[in-house]
């Protein structure tokens, strides 16, 4: 007998900016709702301070990023001036009925942060209560929305270390998505072994991809097909881009994955099935499309 190979996707989608909440979640929300796909929804919870993140264009690969991804038309004019020139909005204050109306079965939900530029930006320069203190900002925030305590978190730019982790560890987390590249793991940082396991982000992002001469649009459905292996993957999107600018492209990319017998599932069902985990150590890397270094675990 000839076994069938199982191509398993879970979504995961970042939520950064006021701006994204307001306008892309809906339609994001209601293209997984009209196909029945489960999603996993990590939230800002605090202020968007979006136009704070101008000390990146120190960072190499930085500009060429920004002229890949359209970062204006992306974001907004407004939501670059967040934080500086205009007031930092709230996003859990504004948008606490929003996030409400879409705790549904199909979907899960977490914490993304509490402030998304602080957090990608300074983590690594954080004692441990700082780094605590951040958590549990948004954890308050979670809680007031959504009358529970959250199960998992996703940090921004996969920014992680032995500080996190331990944070993870003391907020219950029933597993963190803070890495990329590679299959489920216990993390490990030095010669400490952490509780909370990770499931990392194994797939390319869309802003990775798009405006490199290598991936025109037009088949970057076939690429993304192509780099799914047997087993879990793991695609992050965001509320930004395939929520407004790009939705049309990621309904068709839903469409074309159950045309192609991908098996949607959602990660906190996964987790449930991870055992005997393999521990690796999480380490500093770069990755091809992004600027600056994130989580990985080590080879």
């Amino acid at each position: 007998m000839v076994k069938k190979i199982v191509k398993k996707l879970a979504i995961k989608i970042d939520v950064d900016t006021d701006r994204g909440t307001k306008q892309g979640c809906p339609p994001l929300a209601q293209a997984l709702i009209q196909r029945d796909i489960p999603a996993t929804w990590l939230w800002s919870l605090g202020n968007d301070n979006t136009g704070r993140a101008i000390i990146r264009i120190f960072r190499p690969g930085f500009f060429q990023k920004v002229s890949r991804t359209s970062i204006v038309q992306v974001y907004g004019l407004r939501t670059l001036m967040n934080g500086t020139i205009l007031p930092a909005p709230h996003i859990g204050k504004r948008n606490g009925d929003l996030m409400r109306s879409l705790d549904i079965d199909l979907f899960e939900h977490g914490i993304h942060c509490w402030d998304h530029v602080y957090w990608q930006d300074f983590l690594h320069g954080w004692d441990l209560k700082k780094t605590k203190n951040q958590l549990q900002l948004a954890q308050n925030m979670f809680v007031e929305i959504f009358g529970r305590p959250a199960k998992t978190a996703g940090t921004p730019g996969w920014q992680a270390n032995a500080n996190s982790l331990q944070a993870y560890d003391e907020l219950g987390f029933d597993y963190g998505s803070d890495t990329r590249v590679g299959l489920p793991f216990q993390p490990k940082v030095g010669e400490i072994t952490f509780r909370t396991p990770q499931i990392p982000t194994n797939l390319p992002t869309l802003d990775e991809l798009i405006g490199r001469d290598e991936f025109p649009i037009e088949k970057l459905i076939d690429h993304y097909l192509s780099c799914m292996v047997e087993g879990l993957n793991v695609l992050t999107i965001h509320a930004e881009l395939e929520g407004m600018m790009y939705l049309e492209w990621f309904t068709d990319f839903l469409d074309a994955c159950t045309n192609n017998g991908i098996e949607f599932v959602k990660l906190e069902d996964e987790v449930k099935t991870l055992k005997n985990l393999p521990v690796k150590q999480m380490i500093q890397a770069e990755i091809d499309g992004r600027s600056g270094t994130l989580a990985v675990p080590q080879s």
